[in-house]
C-alpha cells in the first residue's frame, strides 16, 4: 500500500492517504523508504533483463502478428539535489544545472483509423519505460521493452521523435527497418522559431510567414524546397543569419523523417502526442510538483516503481517476490 500511494502522490500525500483509506498510521519517511524499496528492486529486476537481453539472444515473442506497433521517445529535465548537478553546466551560461534529464519511451500499437484516415491508438496498448541514464542505457532499455510488447511480430513498425540527434543514433542502432518520423508539432516550432526571429515584433508578419512555409512546404513534404527557402533567405544580423543555417541543417539532415502526405497515406501518427503526454502523466504529475528536488537514486527507484504500475505490471512484481520468499 505504501509503495502504490508512494508512487502516485508525495510521500506526505501518500501518509494522509493510509490514514484515511486504511486507518494506518504511518510515517512520510515510511511511505518514502518504502516506495523508493520497493522501486529498486524492481529497477534492479529490469536491469536483470536486460542484461540477459544483452548476453542473449531475445526470445521470440509468440503470438499473432501486430499491424502496428510504435516506439515514441523524448527527454524531460528533473529538479535534483545538488549533488547530482556537480560539475555539470546548466541551461544559462556560467550557471550550473539544476535539473537532469529523464529519457522516457513508449511502445503503443494501431489496429485501423477513422473514416477520415486518421489513426486510433488502440485502447489501454501503451506502456512506459525510462530513467536517468546514458542514451546507451536507455536504448537498451527501451529496445527490451519493444521488443516484449511483440516488435517481432509486428507487421509495420515505427520509430518517432523530435528530430533529436540521440533518439535517431538509438534507433538506427536497436530498430533497423523501422519507418523513422519526426513528430510534425515539433518541426513547425523550429518553422515558428526562424519566423520570431525574422519579424520579432510583427506577429502578423510571423503568421503570413509560417502559413506560406508550414502550409505550402512543410506539412506538403517539399523539406528539399523549404531547406532552399531557408538558405535563400538574407539578413545583416550574425545571429539570425546562424539562425537560418542551423534551422535549415535541421530540416536537410530529417528531411526523409518528414514525408508527412506519404505517412499519412499509410494512416500513420505523424505527431508524438502520447509520449509528450507521458513526459507530464508519468514525469511532470509526479516528479516535477513545487518544492521537489530528487537524488538519482530515489528518481529512478519511483519511476521505475510508477512505470509498473501504469504498465499494469505492479502484481506481478508481487508474486515474483511471494514466490521468491516461499523458495
Amino acid at each position: 500500500m505504501q509503495a502504490l500511494v508512494g508512487q502516485e502522490a508525495p510521500f506526505d500525500q501518500g501518509r494522509e492517504q493510509m490514514k484515511i483509506l486504511a486507518g494506518l498510521e504511518v510515517t512520510a519517511k515510511s511511505v518514502e523508504r518504502t516506495a523508493e524499496a520497493v522501486g529498486a528492486e524492481i529497477a534492479q529486476g529490469e536491469q536483470g533483463e536486460i542484461q540477459k537481453a544483452l548476453q542473449l539472444d531475445p526470445p521470440v515473442m509468440v503470438g499473432e502478428p501486430i499491424p502496428i506497433l510504435y516506439v515514441q521517445m523524448d527527454g524531460t529535465g528533473v529538479p535534483v539535489v545538488k549533488k547530482e548537478t556537480v560539475g555539470r553546466q546548466g541551461k544559462v551560461p556560467g550557471q550550473p544545472a539544476h535539473t537532469r534529464e529523464v529519457k522516457l519511451g513508449c511502445v503503443f500499437t494501431q489496429t485501423t483509423w477513422n473514416k477520415k484516415g486518421y489513426p486510433i491508438r488502440d485502447p489501454d496498448s501503451t506502456t512506459y519505460t525510462g530513467a536517468i541514464e546514458t542514451a546507451e542505457e536507455f536504448g537498451q532499455r527501451l529496445f527490451l521493452e519493444a521488443w516484449t510488447r511483440g516488435w517481432s511480430r509486428a507487421l509495420i513498425r515505427v520509430v518517432m521523435g523530435d528530430g533529436a540527434e540521440w533518439i535517431w543514433n538509438l534507433a538506427a542502432l536497436h530498430f533497423p527497418g523501422a519507418i523513422l518520423i519526426v513528430d510534425l508539432y515539433h518541426a513547425r516550432q523550429h518553422l515558428w522559431e526562424v519566423a520570431r526571429r525574422l519579424y520579432p515584433d510583427d506577429p502578423g508578419k510571423q503568421k503570413g510567414w509560417m502559413k506560406l512555409h508550414q502550409k505550402h512546404l512543410l506539412e506538403r513534404g517539399k523539406i528539399g524546397k523549404l531547406v532552399e527557402a531557408l538558405r535563400s533567405i538574407k539578413s545583416s544580423h550574425p545571429e539570425v543569419v546562424e539562425k537560418l543555417r542551423t534551422e535549415a541543417d535541421y530540416f536537410e539532415r530529417n528531411a526523409e523523417r518528414m514525408r508527412y502526405p506519404k505517412f499519412r497515406r499509410q494512416h500513420l501518427f505523424v505527431g508524438s502526442g502520447v509520449i509528450e503526454a507521458g513526459c507530464k502523466t508519468v514525469i511532470a504529475s509526479r516528479f516535477k510538483r513545487s518544492g521537489m528536488f530528487w537524488s538519482l537514486r530515489g528518481a529512478n527507484s519511483i519511476l521505475a516503481l510508477r512505470c509498473s504500475y501504469l504498465n499494469g505490471r505492479f502484481e506481478d512484481y508481487w508474486v515474483g517476490r511471494r514466490a521468491a520468499i516461499a523458495a
